[in-house]
């Protein structure tokens, strides 16, 4: 990835508390940060981390056909600003799809690469075959 995300660096959280609140409250606040925060910027990262994934190494066109559902989903992570287009919102969708199938997709590799020995080995077997009929 040409871009790194760094998350930022885990502050506490402070809030701006009066004189009149109590001392207990200020200290307890900058103590731990809301578990709610920290769990927001987490997934904060692991989309920023997704986005740069899916969209790394682009260099490949697919022309594609969706239904109005998936447009109104590749259209709101346009309009929340997580992606700059359509275009980089199917790829991010395309690619977390292929990673949330990972075990699946090396089933399919390992079956379609028996597929192409077998391919191979009749068509080894038909040539051995023609040649022998033409002696």
């Amino acid at each position: 990835m040409s871009e790194e995300y760094h998350q930022p660096k885990e502050t506490p959280v402070e809030d701006s508390f009066t004189e009149a609140q109590p001392a207990e409250k200020k200290a307890g606040a900058a103590q731990k940060a809301d578990p709610n925060l920290k769990g927001a910027w987490k997934q904060v990262e692991n989309i920023g981390q997704a986005i740069g994934e899916a969209l790394q190494g682009r260099g490949n066109v697919v022309m594609v056909r969706v239904n109005d559902e998936a447009l109104r989903h590749l259209d709101m992570l346009v309009e929340a600003e997580v992606v700059k287009s359509r275009s980089e919102a199917a790829a991010l969708l395309i690619n977390e799809g292929i990673q949330a199938n990972d075990a699946l997709f090396n089933k399919i590799s390992d079956v379609t690469t028996k597929i192409a020995a077998l391919r191979e080995q009749l068509r080894e077997t038909v040539k051995n075959e023609a040649m022998d009929s033409n002696k």
